[in-house]
């Protein structure tokens, strides 16, 4: 007796293309997030872009008050004036020499007269040469000092 057998070609089970989706799914998950977590750090330093730093706070030194005579011997001036320097430092080089400051100073309010400094821009021209004056070096050769501004805290003409 001959069994007859199917000729039935098994084929392997087809493996479900749901796990491969899903791990593929996974793999562009992450890589996008990593990719994204990348993006979001570098947009703050994008290149060729500076680092902006904060600006410093402003360093004041306010001198002692200045009284002159002006030119013509009628009128005086008294003033304060506060120097704006760039750094600590700055301070302590000014108050070093500060006979020397106040003498370049005294010499140069006593040069004006009231009509010189009547006007807004005569006191920012005054200002410019203040700040000459005391950026000037304190000795031959010396570096000069960094002032940024000069101010007029008070200014009266009498």
């Amino acid at each position: 007796m001959s069994e007859e057998t199917p000729a039935v070609d098994e084929a392997p089970p087809k493996k479900s293309k749901k796990k491969l989706f899903i791990i593929i799914g996974v793999v562009v998950l992450l890589a996008g997030g990593g990719g994204g977590a990348w993006f979001m750090t570098q947009a703050k330093h994008a290149p060729g872009e500076a680092k902006v730093e904060p600006p410093k706070p402003p360093v004041f030194m306010p001198l002692e008050t200045f009284t002159v005579n002006l030119q013509g011997g009628v009128n005086y001036l008294q003033t304060d004036i506060t120097l704006q320097v760039s750094d600590p430092a700055q301070i302590e080089e000014i108050k070093l020499h500060m006979p020397r400051v106040r003498s370049r100073l005294l010499a140069l309010l006593s040069s004006k007269n009231a009509e010189d400094l009547a006007t807004t821009e005569n006191k920012k021209t005054l200002a410019k040469e203040i700040m000459a004056q005391v950026t000037q070096p304190f000795y031959p050769k010396g570096k000069p000092q960094k002032v940024d501004d000069v101010l007029f805290t008070t200014f009266v003409i009498q």
